[in-house]
């Protein structure tokens, strides 16, 4: 038996579920030779001192029927409730969601390319990506929800997906600034990319640091277990810390434009780029994404905040509209409103820049403004 394995049976044996063994109405016979790490009728032995000296903990939790160390599948001695979800993943629902996000990834991929929207097209085609890996293996857990294999996969491309689905809503801020009035930020735009990223990173790097030390625990090192446990969510805080941040600056930056589009010293390119109807949804649909997703951190941070098997992370209605819906719905909001159509500033064209730094106007204009002259229809010659 691996780490992994013995150290589910920890998360889920919990101190009710003991009692009720213990008080089945066996002999005492039986009882000892449980206590000892062995019960006959489980095929399977657990350490009764290491599981009592970590009860706290488990009762902290949910008290859960007992894993079995040898379980492969679902039999009468191995239910479906033992298992740290408590349930057959809904088959019909993960295949639509993951077709959802492969079909998202393509799309986002052909149209990356064919646009040039490198660094947006890269963190939402491998987000996706990683969400699609997810999806797929709980379909395989539908089929077999002792698949251990199956479960850490779709527990770390879940988990991780959407960390480098936000990158592509970060970088979005820092065109959008530079488009419309880069003064107006209170933050030069081109930082933003090297504040949000890095610490997007961080929150992946966090948990996955935080899974590795949950998968690496043994029976013998619930302390282990909890530190991995406490470090995933704290993982998690952080990157809703993080888009908080985000969304602050985010609406701080559009308030100020939109005070500033009304005045005379609004330069005419910007005023057009701002009543663009597609530039509008665009920066409408990517909001609707951040929010989302937003969501989804919240969700997730009450879900492990219980400890593995617990009430909430045991329903799976909550867990498709509150983590799989919002992800989906968000990217497939990026995939139908993507920059290189509906944001041509966005769009990462040496050619055109060199052609504008070139050009007459290009002495009398600052190196920031030469780089934004990408589409002269949104960006004007009228810049200030």
């Amino acid at each position: 038996m691996d780490c992994h394995s013995r150290s589910w049976s920890i998360i889920i044996v919990g101190r009710p579920a003991l009692e009720r063994i213990v008080g089945s109405g066996e002999d005492e016979s039986r009882r000892r030779s449980y206590q000892h790490g062995w019960h006959p009728s489980s095929r399977v032995g657990v350490d009764a001192r290491v599981a009592l000296s970590v009860m706290a903990y488990i009762d902290a939790t949910v008290a859960r029927p007992r894993l079995y160390e040898d379980c492969t599948e679902v039999s009468p001695q191995c239910p479906v409730k033992a298992t740290t979800l408590g349930y057959y993943p809904n088959k019909g629902v993960n295949v639509f969601i993951a077709i959802c996000f492969i079909a998202v990834a393509l799309a986002t991929l052909t149209v990356g390319i064919r646009k040039r929207t490198w660094t947006f097209m890269v963190f939402v085609t491998a987000g996706c990506i990683l969400e699609f890996a997810g999806y797929v293996t709980r379909v395989l857990l539908h089929d077999n929800p002792w698949d251990s294999g199956a479960f850490r996969t779709q527990i770390v491309a879940i988990i991780l997906g959407p960390t480098l689905i936000c990158v592509s809503i970060y970088v979005t801020l820092k065109h959008v600034c530079l488009a419309l009035n880069p003064t107006l930020s209170r933050v030069a735009p081109t930082k933003y990319p090297y504040i949000f990223i890095p610490a997007d990173v961080s929150c992946l790097l966090v948990q996955a640091i935080g899974g590795s030390i949950a998968a690496s625990a043994g029976s013998d090192k619930p302390d282990l277990l909890k530190t991995g446990n406490r470090t995933i969510i704290a993982g998690i805080c952080l990157q809703v810390v993080v888009l908080a941040f985000f969304g602050l600056a985010a609406a701080d930056y559009w308030l100020r434009v939109k005070r500033w589009i009304r005045t005379p010293e609004a330069a005419p390119g910007a005023v057009a780029l701002y009543r663009d109807r597609k530039f509008r949804m665009f920066v409408y649909a990517v909001t609707v994404a951040f929010t989302l997703i937003f969501i989804r951190c919240i969700y997730r941070i009450a879900e492990m905040a219980g400890g593995w098997g617990n009430h909430i992370m045991q329903d799976e209605p909550s867990f498709v509209v509150l983590e799989s819906f919002m992800v989906a719905i968000a990217c497939i909001l990026l995939a139908a409103f993507p920059p290189g159509y509906f944001f041509p500033q966005m769009v990462s064209n040496r050619r055109e820049r060199r052609r504008s730094a070139k050009s007459p106007s290009a002495g009398n204009e600052s190196p920031q403004d030469v780089e934004l002259v990408v589409e002269p229809k949104y960006a004007g010659d009228g810049r200030q």
